[in-house]
């Protein structure tokens, strides 16, 4: 059984049980977390697919830890100026865990 769910803005496919990584959520860590926004639903040869969101299912969730991704380094070069910028940039992140998914 697998799922097309909206969180903070982009869809994810999760299956029960997955780890995945997503923006910034207001949780604190070992929250529980219900997401109703699933867009299609699939379980097996049985495929609902929502007009926006399949009615009565729900995703359920844990919040395992607040990390920072990698560092995104933004260079700026103008040729024969002498003009260089350097900028590192590090998004912060949310570590979930799917528990369950309801229809």
């Amino acid at each position: 059984m697998y799922a097309i769910v909206e969180i903070g803005g982009q869809q994810f496919k999760i299956q029960k049980d997955q780890k995945l990584f997503v923006n910034l959520l207001d949780n604190e860590a070992g929250n529980e977390l219900e997401f109703d926004q699933v867009l299609l639903l699939a379980d097996g040869e049985n495929i609902q697919v929502g007009t926006p969101v399949v009615e009565g299912a729900k995703v359920k969730a844990k919040v395992l830890e607040h990390v920072k991704a990698d560092k995104v380094l933004v260079f700026k070069k103008k040729r024969r100026k002498g003009y260089q910028k350097l900028n590192g940039h590090r998004q912060p992140l949310t570590q979930i865990q799917i528990e369950e998914i309801t229809a």
